[in-house]
């Protein structure tokens, strides 16, 4: 299964998508349905050199770099988290690393309202990821 995050679902379309929702139940459902369409990773990536630290729940993160591109498989044992995952995906998948270092995140999340809609330690976990696809981008950049 291909991932749709980065090439068919951009940010754009979840802000889009999101807007259309009133309550944050809705929208929480909303999320949990993105990461359902994530695909999952194979059971051999999902190793402590690929978890990403910081994250309440356990999430792996595999980089790479063809074509001056990155691209990401990732993979949470938590529903939300994977939805999380995949909206960070529609920003940062299939792009070059000086893309993805110039890419507004804040703004990102400012514009969905997300960040003050989730715990203490998921808001944590999610800078984690960021943070973590950041540090990639910045060591692959020309």
């Amino acid at each position: 299964m291909s991932n749709p995050f980065g090439k068919t679902i951009t940010s754009d379309d979840i802000i889009e998508d999101l807007s259309f929702f009133d309550s944050w139940e809705d929208r929480y459902r909303y999320i949990i349905d993105l990461g359902k369409q994530l695909p999952e990773i194979d059971d051999s990536l999902k190793t402590d050199e690929r978890l990403v630290r910081g994250c309440q729940s356990q999430v792996w993160l595999e980089p790479y770099f063809e074509n001056d591109t990155l691209s990401f498989d990732v993979d949470s044992d938590a529903h939300i988290v994977r939805g999380l995952l995949a909206m960070v995906m529609s920003a940062y998948n299939y792009k070059s690393p000086n893309d993805v270092i110039d890419f507004d995140i804040e703004s990102f999340f400012g514009k969905i309202d997300l960040v003050k809609h989730l715990s203490p330690t998921r808001g944590n976990g999610l800078r984690a990821m960021v943070k973590r696809i950041q540090s990639i981008a910045q060591e692959k950049a020309s």
